[in-house]
C-alpha cells in the first residue's frame, strides 16, 4: 500500500472512504463535524439516533453522504476522549485498514492523526497509523496452495495533518514506518516458517541475499567447524547434536564513518529447539519453530536501518543452531569450555540459548562496540513475570537501560526492566565448573540474565527476553514481529 500526507479541508476531498472519528458521548471529533456541517446535520442525525455511540472500537460505513465528494464516510468509535492513547489509536488504526480492504475502497483518506493522542506528537501519530495499516495486512501464505484474495485491496492511504509546515515530518514518520514494518513482516516471515525450512542455512543465505540486496551490508558467517576450531565450545555443545551445522552469522551495516563504533545486536538463533536430551513434552512443541525470534528480530533490523539508510554502523550477529537429541548431543552433566574460557557444567540441555548466546557475546568484543544488545526467546518465566504484553530487560548498565525504556515508550513496544543483582548468581554455582547454565526455578529469567552478564564485562550491555512477545500461540497463532519497532527507535535516536 501506499501512503501519503496532506493538509487542508478533508471534508472536501474526493476518495473512495473518509475517516472520522467519533468519541462517546456521542462526541464528534472535529474532521467528523466538518462532514456533519457540510452534510447540513447528516452525521448527527445518525449519532443521535444511536447508531454510532463512540465506544472504542465500533465502526459505521455511510454511503452517499450528502454534500460531500467522497463515496463512503467510516465513522470509529474512539472511545472517552481523554483516554485515546497511541495502543488505542494503533489498534483502531489497524482496525479501520481490515474493515477497509473488504470494502473495495481502493483509496482513503485518514483524519485519525488530526485527533489529539495522549502523550503523540504528529510524527509519531503518523508512523503509527502506517505502522498499524502495514500489519494489520500482515498474511503469511508461503507455504498454502492456494492463497487469499483480495477482491479490490486499499492500495492508498492518504494521512491528513494540520499544517503543510509539518508535511516533511509527516513524509519522514512514513518513510520510517515502512521501513520498520518491513523488517516486521521479514521477522514474522522467518519465524513463521518451520524448522525443516529455516535451519541455520537457511539463515545464513537470507544475511548473503541481504547484503546484495543493500549496498550499505556486508555479511561474514562462521560454520560449525569454524566455531570448534576458534574454541566456542558452548555453541558447538549445542549445534553438534544436529545433522544441520550450527552457523555464526555476521551482518555490518555501515551507514556512519568509518572508525565509528557500532550498535552490535546479537540474535539468539535456535531454529528448532527439541530441548536436546532434556527432551521437552511434546503438546505445543511445534511452537519451538519460534525459538528463533530473537534471530529473526536482528535480520528485521537490519533490513530497516538499510532500508532508513541512518548515518550510523550497526552489527547484527545471529548464533545460529539446531537442539536435536541424538548420540552426539550434550547431556545433562557434561563440562563445556566456552570461547571466553570460562567452564559450563550443562545441567540441562534444554537451557541452550544461553549456550550460543555467551560465545556470541564474547566474539562481538572485536567489534569494540558502543553497545550490545542481546535478543532472545530466553526463558518461559518471563511469560510467568510479564505475560504477554511487555519483554524482560537487564543490564550492566544504568543509562543504557534508561534508554532502552525510554525508547519502547517512543515505539509503543513496551518492556520492564528486571534485576540482575550479585545475590541471584549464587544460583548458578557449581561444584565441577566455573558455573552452570541453569539457576533452578526461582527468578527463572534474571538467572538466565545473570548467566549472559559472565560474558559482557568488557562493554555496555543489555538482554532483551522476548519469550512472552515474539509470537503467539492459539487461533492466531504466529509470529508478531516483536521488538523490531524497539530496537528500530534505539537506533533512530542514536543515528540523531
Amino acid at each position: 500500500m501506499e501512503f501519503f500526507v496532506k493538509s487542508g479541508n478533508p471534508e472536501k476531498q474526493k476518495t473512495g472512504c473518509l475517516i472520522v472519528g467519533v468519541f462517546e458521548s456521542r462526541k464528534l471529533s472535529a474532521p467528523a463535524q466538518q462532514i456533519d456541517d457540510i452534510s447540513e446535520g447528516y452525521i448527527n442525525a445518525i449519532v443521535k439516533r444511536g447508531d454510532m455511540e463512540g465506544k472504542f472500537g465500533q465502526t459505521l460505513l455511510l454511503h452517499n453522504v450528502p454534500g460531500t465528494s467522497c463515496d463512503r464516510v467510516l465513522l470509529v468509535g474512539c472511545g472517552k476522549e481523554r483516554e485515546f492513547d497511541a495502543i488505542k489509536y494503533k489498534k483502531i488504526s489497524g482496525k479501520v485498514i481490515k474493515l477497509l480492504n473488504e470494502t473495495g475502497a481502493t483509496e482513503a483518506i485518514n483524519t485519525l492523526p488530526l485527533l489529539n493522542v495522549k502523550g503523540q506528537e504528529l510524527y509519531s501519530k503518523v508512523r503509527f497509523a502506517v505502522e498499524a495499516a502495514n500489519n494489520s495486512l500482515y498474511l503469511f501464505e508461503q507455504l498454502k496452495s492456494e492463497k487469499s484474495e483480495t477482491r479490490r485491496p486499499l492500495r492508498k492511504m492518504t494521512l491528513f495533518i494540520e499544517s503543510r509546515a509539518d508535511l516533511a515530518e509527516g513524509e519522514k514518520a512514513i518513510n520510517h514506518a515502512c521501513a520498520i514494518t518491513a523488517g516486521q513482516s521479514l521477522t514474522r516471515d522467518l519465524a513463521n516458517l518451520p524448522g525443516n525450512i529455516c535451519n541455520p542455512t537457511y539463515l545464513a543465505k537470507m544475511a548473503e541475499d541481504l547484503a546484495k540486496e543493500y549496498s550499505s551490508l556486508s555479511t561474514n558467517i562462521l560454520d560449525e567447524s569454524e566455531l570448534k576450531e576458534m574454541g566456542a565450545g558452548a555453541f558447538v555443545s549445542v549445534s553438534q547434536g544436529s545433522d544441520q551445522p550450527g552457523k555464526l552469522i555476521c551482518m555490518e551495516y555501515n551507514g556512519g564513518e568509518k572508525g565509528n563504533k557500532p550498535l552490535v545486536f546479537v540474535g539468539k538463533g535456535i531454529t528448532f529447539d527439541t530441548g536436546g536430551i532434556s527432551l521437552k513434552p511434546g503438546a505445543g512443541m511445534d511452537e519451538m519453530k519460534f525459538d528463533m525470534g530473537g534471530a529473526a528480530s536482528v535480520f528485521g533490523l537490519i533490513k530497516a536501518v538499510a532500508e532508513m539508510g541512518l548515518p550510523i554502523n550497526v552489527v547484527g550477529v545471529v548464533a545460529a543452531a539446531e537442539n536435536m537429541p541424538s548420540g552426539g548431543a550434550s547431556r545433562p552433566g557434561d563440562v563445556v569450555t566456552s570461547l571466553s574460557g570460562k567452564t559450563i557444567e550443562i545441567l540441562n540441555t534444554d537451557a541452550e540459548g544461553r549456550l550460543v548466546l555467551c560465545d556470541a557475546l564474547t566474539y562481538v568484543e572485536k567489534y569494540d562496540p558502543e553497545i550490545v544488545i542481546d535478543i532472545a526467546t530466553l526463558t518461559g518465566a518471563v511469560i510467568i513475570a510479564l505475560g504477554h504484553e511487555a519483554s524482560g530487560v537487564m543490564s550492566n548498565n544504568n543509562a543504557l537501560a534508561n534508554e532502552i525504556e525510554n525508547a519502547s515508550d517512543m515505539a509503543n513496544d513496551r518492556v520492564w526492566r528486571l534485576p540482575i543483582w550479585d545475590e541471584y548468581h549464587e544460583q548458578l554455582k557449581s561444584n565441577v565448573a566455573d558455573f552452570t547454565n541453569l539457576g533452578g526455578r526461582p527468578a527463572g529469567t534474571i538467572t538466565a540474565g545473570c548467566f549472559l552478564s559472565k560474558f559482557t564485562k568488557k562493554y555496555r550491555w543489555a538482554h532483551i527476553d522476548i519469550a512472552g512477545t515474539a509470537w503467539k500461540s492459539g487461533a492466531d497463532k504466529g509470529a508478531t514481529g516483536r521488538p523490531v519497532p524497539l530496537l528500530s527507535q534505539i537506533v533512530i535516536n542514536r543515528a540523531k
